[in-house]
């Protein structure tokens, strides 16, 4: 089996140089051995390949630490190490190189303790879809939420009233297993949680009847939640400590309700600016008019339409759209005009409107009053 080159003396650096220095050396020493660039070496695809993982170590801290420890054999769990048999496969439940190095660098060990003490409870995400006025005008809404809760019978002790817990014999009441393995690289202090009592540190001899030792049960809660006026379909609210309940004594998670906006039947929403609609006649458009605007709540608005209105002019009234989340501004309220065309006529709406499209002089100073007699003829 052939030797491998040192990973430092293949980039052509020392053994103190900075990861910057590393990714320098590496860029140029992959493009004088690139095989589409270095088609005159013959083993340049293979010095290539070296160079990769030369670098693959080196850029990595925690695997550059091991090779400076322990050279090639840190990468290599086939290979028989100072004697001892049989690989990385015979050292017992160390369960290959894997955990060996998982050991090392940043694994249990006796200076990191596991998470036995208390846990925050998990978020819930839920969706509430209301009306647009509700939206608009914001409103309180009763909720029912599926949640895990501490059970009330045993108080999350997950043991029966009046029954006692007692020390777990296998960790002592500590919830942790300390173990030592010896492996080719020297000896490890591990820390494992307990598998008797699952890292309780404790064990429970009659469990609650209600949540069968878990301490927890899943219930239903009702909820009051405030929606503010403003809200569009997506908003997200979130509610604190109304998520799942904690472990071991941990605070409960938070509820965040993803809103979603009914769409009304008449009006429309861009931004905080309300759109709708309006369709007047072309005698109304072309003399002017006043039109009720229906708005949200029962409320109407009095429009000014100018003569001369074209079809797809918009108004705008300032302060009549929808209030700004926790801000006392108001978007705006913008009509989109709808100028109708009768498909039917009657003769002496026809013989006015020919009238009106006679081009003498005569004729034009009077138009206003033919719109006039037009419009009480249409009824």
């Amino acid at each position: 089996m052939a030797t491998k080159r040192d990973f430092y003396e293949l980039l052509g650096v020392s053994k103190n140089a900075t990861a910057e220095e590393i990714k320098k050396a590496y860029r140029q020493m992959a493009r004088k051995y690139h095989p589409d660039v270095n088609r005159d070496d013959p083993d340049a695809e293979e010095k290539f390949k070296e160079i990769n993982d030369a670098y693959e170590v080196l850029s990595d801290d925690n695997k550059r630490a091991a090779y400076d420890r322990f050279g090639h054999d840190a990468f290599d769990p086939t290979r028989n190490a100072g004697g001892f048999g049989g690989g990385f496969g015979g050292f017992g439940d160390m369960g290959g190189f894997g955990d060996i190095f998982d050991l090392i660098f940043g694994g249990a060990s006796a200076g990191r303790r596991t998470r036995t003490g208390p846990q925050r409870g998990a978020d819930l995400e839920m969706r509430l879809e209301i009306n647009f006025e509700d939206a608009v005008f914001g409103m309180e809404k009763d909720i029912e939420l599926p949640r895990v809760e501490k059970c009330e019978k045993c108080n999350g002790s997950g043991a029966e009233p009046g029954s006692k817990t007692k020390s777990c014999p296998d960790c002592h009441g500590s919830g942790q297993v300390r173990s030592v393995q010896s492996t080719p690289f020297g000896r490890f202090d591990t820390v494992r949680p307990c598998r008797r009592c699952h890292g309780e540190g404790k064990i429970i001899e009659n469990p609650c009847s209600d949540c069968r030792g878990v301490g927890q049960v899943r219930k239903t809660r009702k909820l009051q939640v405030r929606i503010p006026a403003g809200v569009d379909s997506g908003s997200r609210m979130r509610i604190q400590n109304e998520g799942e309940q904690g472990i071991r004594g941990g605070p409960p998670g938070d509820l965040y309700i993803i809103i979603l906006v009914r769409p009304h039947p008449r009006l429309q929403r861009d931004g905080y600016n309300l759109i709708v609609t309006q369709s007047i006649d072309f005698v109304q458009a072309a003399l002017g008019t006043q039109v009720e605007i229906p708005l949200l709540g029962g409320a109407s608005h009095t429009l000014n339409v100018p003569e001369g209105t074209q079809p797809g002019d918009i108004i705008t009234v300032r302060g009549k759209g929808i209030p700004h989340l926790h801000s006392h501004r108001q978007g705006d309220l913008k009509v989109i005009i709808e100028v109708t065309i009768p498909k039917r006529l009657s003769k002496r709406q026809k013989e006015l409107l020919m009238v009106f499209n006679d081009d003498s002089e005569e004729e034009k100073t009077g138009k206003k009053g033919l719109f006039d007699k037009f419009k009480d003829a249409m009824g």
